[in-house]
């Protein structure tokens, strides 16, 4: 009866399989219809709703097209770098002229100390055909043999080295060899094993002969007087007065020759048995020979006093390094690192050689050729503050060198921030963080490591942590973030 009166109002259910067919395509129908409008809904949300991070991106300035830098506030300073060597205060090539003796060729026969040992003051480092080669404090270069009777400083400078070791010139005027000067000389000979050479090889016949003659005059003017206090007639003591008086003079005669013969007889000092140095200690930096060399050239070569160091400054050097200045002296191989002064700097372009800061000329066979593969430029030296390990002796090490420093901290930009305007001003130019370029005046200081101080001249212009423009970004266009640092 229901379904008769569902019929008859025109509803058709689902107990037919066209009413279930009916309702399932209307129930597609509407979830496409939903789905498009939830569609139209999202995109519109889209266009009118923006998320933070969105609003920020969009708040912020453009990218920049330029490198930045931050203005710092550290004490800047500005460094020479470059290699060196330790040397001595004075190297002195030992290359002694000496004869063989006995008309025989000279030979080394002794060679005493080794290579890198100390020499201390009056000590024997060669022997040459059986003679001793001394080792004495003092700057003048041996020239000539010092002799009995010889004067000058180069005697002087003899006795005060003598006196040094104990043996004193006695009565001798400074600077005049005589006969303490003699006994001085034999005593120091004779201390060290060795006879002293004499200044006349005669084997004392001058002085002997000499002695004799005056021998023979003291007798004559005994004679003469004799004979003249015996006499009793006054006519002949005329005549014996006459041959006293004589033979008082050749007497005088006699005893002055017996003393300029004296006075030039003795010890003396070859020039090849002695070698001057400025200061001790010192030592053997190289040798060459061994016993039975031939003697010939540089034999051996000494350095003395302190160790320093020294370099080879560049033309763009020269200027920014000047006595006064500290050098950092650091030892690659060890580690060991001092601090030093820079004493001397070249006024000319030279290149290394042998002298090293010697003080002595070629009398003692000094070598002044420089060699053909030795480091040119303008030569400097640094003393160091405290001795220099023997060890490094001829090493080479790294030169720090401290060519200025800003008085304390200061405001300091890498050097491409600074440039100059169409005016001729110097100028760093400011960014802020919305991307405006503000130029700043400065005047610049103190150079180093790629920075450079900077002084606003207007006041609080510039401050600590402000961005400079140091370049311009490689693609012109969005490089983000600060420039090198």
């Amino acid at each position: 009866m229901d379904t008769d009166s569902e019929r008859d109002k025109g509803i058709a259910t689902d107990t037919t399989p066209e009413r279930r067919a009916r309702r399932g395509r209307l129930w597609v129908g509407g979830l496409v219809v939903g789905a498009v409008a939830l569609t139209a809904a999202g995109v519109f949300a889209g266009t009118v709703i923006t998320s933070p991070a969105q609003v920020a991106a969009d708040a912020a300035p453009p990218p920049p097209d330029v490198l930045t830098a931050p203005v710092e506030r550290r004490v800047l300073r500005e460094t020479v770098v470059l290699r060196g060597t330790v040397v001595a205060g004075q190297t002195v090539p030992v290359a002694p002229v000496v004869s063989g003796g006995d008309g025989g060729t000279p030979v080394v026969t002794k060679t005493p100390v080794a290579v890198g040992a100390a020499v201390r003051k009056g000590q024997v480092v060669l022997e040459i055909s059986g003679r001793p080669l001394f080792v004495l404090p003092g700057r003048l270069p041996v020239y000539r043999d010092l002799k009995p009777g010889a004067t000058g400083d180069d005697v002087a400078q003899l006795q005060t080295a003598l006196a040094g070791l104990g043996f004193d010139r006695g009565g001798d005027p400074q600077g005049t060899f005589g006969a303490g000067t003699k006994r001085a000389v034999e005593g120091f000979y004779a201390a060290a094993g060795y006879d002293p050479r004499p200044a006349v090889d005669d084997d004392g016949a001058g002085v002997d002969a000499a002695s004799d003659a005056v021998t023979a005059a003291e007798r004559a003017v005994d004679d003469a007087r004799d004979a003249l206090a015996e006499n009793k007639d006054e006519n002949r003591n005329k005549n014996l007065r006459k041959a006293r008086d004589r033979a008082a003079e050749d007497l005088a005669e006699a005893r002055t020759a017996l003393g300029r013969v004296w006075a030039t007889a003795g010890p003396m000092v070859p020039a090849g048995e002695v070698v001057f140095v400025e200061r001790f200690p010192a030592r053997v930096a190289s040798t060459a020979v061994a016993p039975g060399s031939p003697v010939s050239g540089t034999l051996l070569t000494l350095s003395s006093g302190r160790l320093l160091a020294q370099g080879h400054l560049q033309d763009h050097q020269k200027g920014m390094v000047r006595p006064g200045q500290r050098v950092r002296v650091l030892d690659e191989v060890t580690g060991a690192e001092l601090t030093a002064e820079v004493r001397t700097v070249a006024s000319t372009r030279t290149a290394a050689d042998a002298k090293q800061g010697g003080g002595q000329g070629e009398g003692q066979g000094q070598d002044g050729a420089p060699p053909a593969n030795g480091p040119t430029g303008f030569l400097f030296t640094a003393v160091p503050e405290k001795d220099i390990p023997p060890a490094l002796a001829g090493q080479d090490v790294r030169l720090t060198i401290e060519a200025a420093s800003t008085d304390g901290e200061a405001l300091v930009v890498p050097v491409t921030a600074v440039s100059a305007s169409a005016d001729g001003r110097t100028v760093v130019t400011v960014v802020d963080g919305n991307g405006r370029r503000t130029p700043v005046e400065v005047r610049t200081g103190t150079l180093g490591d790629g920075y450079v101080e900077v002084v606003p001249l207007t006041a609080g212009s510039l401050a600590e942590g402000a961005d400079v423009v140091t370049g311009v970004a490689a693609t012109g266009a969005a490089q983000g973030g600060r420039g090198p640092e």
